[in-house]
């Protein structure tokens, strides 16, 4: 079954899966490869605010785009109206679709600077932000929530509404509190109250690890988008509705090295070889052998003959 398209602000999704931000994982390669294989909307990983508003390069790298990619939302975090607000006008002049706004990251580090899920527990907080950020971009602005802090003050619905009023045009939620992190039991309740909550778009994430749990999602729920995240490394075909949840080892080996062109291309690889390598690695789970495919992959001292290694496996039939 091919689910409909739908609308952020102006824009026509037409493949409602999404890659979601993952820092450190979700570049331009990356990105490019999860369009290639069906995804009609990819996330940025995390950008600062303040690397923006203070031009430092690193995180100006990390907002590079090309056409082909696109749609592309930039997410930011931060936990400032005023510098969320310049960060997001330096962004309205990007040729990006959307600008997504971080108050959904469990990670003690972005936490302890009141950004992330921390803006769960300060909703007057978030609302300035979000009302600053719309204020200065024509572009969407969306937001990337959790159900609530802990347990005990599950939020979403409320959370969403207030998002909904102070001119956000969808909210992805991912089906845990802060205080689960990444593990722990999913609540695909709570997203379906936050589609009952609003009337914008929502998109539902947490724990779907294949195109066909995604719809199943999307039906339980209402919600209008799936967004996936650590279950498309090393399996951008997840977002193809074709392909099996168990693809061949060719089809593995063949996604991996159009990964590998794409970084060639876009990214220092040899500076970024260790990363690369991690990456890499992921795409031979499940091949018979793969632990022998895993150790060659991190034996490499090259990207060059990372890149041979790979056509090597793929010209072994």
């Amino acid at each position: 079954m091919q689910p409909p398209p739908f609308r952020i602000g102006p824009l026509t999704i037409d493949q409602p899966f999404a890659l979601a931000p993952l820092a450190g994982y979700t570049d331009l390669p990356f990105r490019l490869l999860c369009r290639e294989f069906g995804a009609g909307l990819v996330y940025s990983e995390m950008i600062s605010c303040h690397g923006l508003v203070y031009d430092q390069n690193k995180t100006k790298e990390m907002i590079a785009t090309v056409l082909k990619e696109q749609p592309l939302a930039l997410q930011l975090f931060g936990s400032e109206p005023e510098i969320m607000a310049q960060a997001a006008a330096l962004i309205d002049k990007e040729p990006v679709a959307i600008i997504d706004i971080n108050m959904g990251c469990p990670v003690r580090k972005v936490i302890k600077k009141g950004a992330g899920s921390a803006l769960m527990q300060s909703p007057r907080l978030a609302e300035e932000i979000i009302r600053q950020v719309v204020a200065v971009t024509r572009k969407p602005v969306t937001i990337k929530i959790r159900t609530g802090w802990n347990h005990h003050a599950i939020n979403g619905p409320e959370f969403a509404q207030m998002a909904e009023e102070a001119g956000a045009a969808a909210v992805a939620i991912h089906a845990r509190t802060w205080s689960d992190g990444f593990s722990g039991p999913v609540d695909y309740g709570v997203i379906a109250r936050v589609k009952e909550a609003v009337t914008i778009p929502v998109l539902g994430n947490g724990d779907i690890h294949s195109y066909d749990q995604g719809l199943t999602l999307m039906q339980e729920t209402g919600c209008d988008g799936v967004m996936i995240g650590r279950a498309a490394l090393g399996a951008p075909w997840i977002f193809s509705p074709t392909i099996n949840i168990e693809p061949s080892r060719n089809l593995r080996l063949k996604a991996l090295s159009r990964h590998l062109q794409l970084i060639e291309q876009y990214l220092p690889a040899e500076r970024l070889l260790g990363k690369i390598k991690n990456h890499a690695a992921k795409y031979v789970k499940g091949i018979p052998g793969s632990s022998t495919f895993r150790r060659k992959i991190f034996e490499q001292t090259s990207f060059k003959d990372l890149l041979a290694y790979i056509y090597s496996l793929l010209q072994d039939k």
